[in-house]
């Protein structure tokens, strides 16, 4: 009997909200609330990872390495001597030495004139690239004339192309005869080749 009040309690319950009309009046509106918080700091887990360990070293092995050795050995040979006199001037014995480094190909440098100016000398030599390769190597060539004259200042004039090396930045390189200023060009031609 229980059971039976419990249905027609629900049905009625039912039959009531299915046979009434509900309108929505206003709309929803929460309270406002003013909360002060206030907390302490928090605490992140630490963690210990385990990882691979690395040793960088150094060991000795024996491995093929190509070595360029350049031995200078003194020999006798033919070397120009040019001796000069100017009126009232004592001579003086000293070696007139152009040099550069070439990097690319093996290379030779001459002597080709030297000309006298007033109290200057100007050491014209002309550089002609070879077809052998340097791999990368330097090399330093020279050439040289004795000279017998007066103490006079020497400039040294290199015809042909300035190889990149920082030691070659003290000769001055044209790329021929005719780029020569006017000062060179007419000095008087005490040495050519």
């Amino acid at each position: 009997m229980k059971n039976k009040l419990i249905i027609t309690g629900v049905l009625a319950l039912t039959l009531a909200m299915t046979s009434c009309k509900v309108d929505k009046e206003e709309k929803l509106e929460l309270p406002e609330v003013d909360v002060d918080v206030s907390a302490e700091e928090g605490n992140l887990p630490e963690y210990d990872v385990e990882w691979m360990d690395i040793d960088v070293r150094t060991t000795t092995k024996t491995v093929e390495v190509p070595k360029v050795v350049v031995v200078m050995e003194e020999e006798q040979i033919e070397v120009p001597v040019v001796d000069f006199d100017m009126p009232g001037e004592d001579k003086i014995e000293r070696t007139l030495l152009i040099e550069t480094e070439v990097y690319e190909n093996e290379a030779e440098l001459d002597i080709k004139e030297i000309r006298a100016n007033q109290r200057r000398l100007y050491v014209i030599a002309e550089l002609e690239e070879g077809d052998t390769s340097l791999d990368g190597k330097k090399l330093r060539i020279s050439d040289q004339v004795e000279l017998n004259a007066p103490d006079l200042d020497v400039k040294y004039i290199i015809i042909g192309e300035r190889p990149n090396r920082t030691f070659n930045n003290k000769n001055m390189y044209v790329a021929s005869m005719n780029d020569l200023d006017d000062t060179i060009k007419n000095a008087k031609v005490i040495y050519k080749d």
